[in-house]
């Protein structure tokens, strides 16, 4: 199973756990919820029913001929509620009133009068001046019969007790099936799965999503483990660098998995729109070729069609090792790099490419600084900022290679005796395609190269300038590429 797979599955399955979890906690509680709300609702239909009777009792005589009467009009009466998705049509609330001795003197159900209920908790504690409740079922063994009680002391106050120190004597007791509400618990149950299933469906997607960010940042992860190993050492600014570098690549990953479809569409676009120029010379010189001609000019349309192919290839190539480039968001080596020999060995390199143009290239540094590089893309990074000075020196022209320390930071600069940037162009320099004229040629190149550099730059933690030199220096520009100094 790849790596990726594991991580979607292993993901799920924490989420289903958590999930029936929760949902086993919720669904399991909706019950009680309920119960205790019908229960606050029952406590105060009893308190009132006490009230009532209490308005009839006659010299400590219990009269329930009011209570008769009116849970006959009750039960009798036709009505139509709909409560969500219950609809209720009848009267299903219970009475009944017990004597100071618990014998049952009213029940609206008529099949307990008479009977001693003194031994029920509702009234056994009601007539000691506690509260009484109590659950119990009318079928023995079926759950669904069962019917919830709770009940209120009947008072009756003479003429020589105070107001508030009546005698209890009697209770009423009222009572509702669990089966009415039940309807509402299992409609709460049905909305609580399906929002729970709702939920796994969304997060199938998003483990998806969360598994494809996940498998680059664990791989980071297995870098800074063999870059630890690799120190000679404990240097904590270090490793806590690379630590910061590493959480910094891991968002970057998961920013550009949302973004990811809109970058290819850029750069599918912007390569279609500089390969559409070369394709049009090709195919212009391909017909025209099918036309007699002389053998000087067809030359000069196959030479035609041979630069234009291979500008296409060079930008193709130049494209891929960009796209290479910009996937990674860490260097997966470093070690340290001494500058100064590096500059000499870059100027000693092109020294054959400068005497070809008339130019010359120094090297210009205060003292050797070291960083910590990839050498490869370091040295691709000079080389290209080295080759555009190149480009655009005259004959007779200087290139500077410069080394400066500024704090904590190593500056390389380029420098070139060229026209300059235009002032249209210093804010596009180092967009991907956009290239200006070369001065001997009137060509333009790829438009990848400073893009190249500058993506170099962001992984050693640096940056890139380029900007012409001051008008008291005298015409040309210069390329700035900051590094940090390896810490000592």
């Amino acid at each position: 199973m790849s790596k990726r797979s594991r991580i979607f599955f292993g993901l799920l399955l924490i989420y289903a756990i958590g999930m029936a979890a929760v949902l086993y906690r919720v669904v399991s509680d909706l019950d009680p919820r309920y119960r205790e709300s019908a229960e606050e609702s029952l406590v105060e239909t009893s308190q009132l029913l006490a009230t009532l009777i209490e308005q009839d009792v006659r010299d400590g005589a219990i009269d329930t001929a009011r209570l008769d009467s009116l849970f006959k009009s009750a039960y009798a009466r036709e009505f139509s509620a709909q409560i969500f998705s219950v609809n209720k049509t009848k009267v299903e609330l219970r009475a009944y009133v017990t004597n100071r001795n618990g014998l049952v003197l009213f029940d609206s159900t008529g099949q307990s009068q008479g009977k001693d209920f003194s031994q029920w908790r509702d009234v056994q504690l009601t007539l000691k001046g506690e509260y009484g409740a109590r659950t119990s079922l009318d079928i023995p063994g079926d759950p669904n019969s069962a019917v919830m009680y709770m009940a209120a002391p009947v008072r009756w106050t003479s003429n020589t007790q105070g107001e508030g120190s009546g005698e209890i004597i009697g209770a009423v007791t009222v009572g509702k099936p669990v089966q009415t509400f039940g309807q509402f618990v299992a409609a709460a149950r049905s909305r609580t799965l399906y929002a729970g299933l709702i939920s796994v469906l969304a997060v199938l997607v998003l483990a998806v999503m969360v598994s494809m960010w996940l498998v680059r940042p664990f791989g980071l992860i297995a870098d800074y483990a063999r870059y630890i190993k690799a120190q000679q050492g404990f240097h904590p600014g270090r490793l806590l660098r690379r630590a910061w570098d590493l959480m910094r690549a891991a968002y970057d990953e998961m920013r550009d998995a949302l973004a990811g479809r809109n970058y290819v569409a850029d750069y599918v676009q912007t390569l279609t729109h500089e390969v559409k120029s070369p394709l049009s010379a090709i195919r212009g010189a391909a017909e025209l070729l099918q036309e007699p001609m002389e053998e000087a000019q067809r030359q000069r349309f196959l030479t035609n069609i041979q630069r234009e192919t291979q500008r296409i290839q060079e930008m193709v190539d130049r494209m891929m090792e960009l796209t290479a480039l910009e996937t990674r968001r860490v260097l997966d080596t470093v070690q340290p790099v001494a500058l100064l020999p590096l500059l000499d060995e870059l100027a000693h390199a092109s020294h054959g490419v400068a005497t070809q143009r008339g130019c010359r290239i120094t090297v210009a540094a205060s003292e050797d600084v070291t960083v910590e590089a990839d050498p490869f893309l370091l040295r691709r990074a000079v080389s290209n900022l080295l080759d555009n000075a190149l480009d655009f020196s005259p004959e007779g022209g200087h290139v500077e290679l410069g080394l400066q320390v500024q704090g904590r930071w190593a500056q390389i600069t380029v420098r070139d005796q060229g026209p300059g940037i235009p002032g249209y162009a210093q804010d596009k320099v180092f967009e991907k395609f956009y290239s200006l004229a070369r001065p001997h040629t009137k060509k333009k190149s790829t438009g990848l190269g400073l893009s190249f550099v500058k993506e170099i730059a962001s992984l050693h933690r640096g940056k890139v300038e380029l900007g012409n030199t001051p008008e008291a220096e005298g015409p040309g520009a210069c390329a700035v590429l900051w590094l940090p100094r390896r810490a000592e």
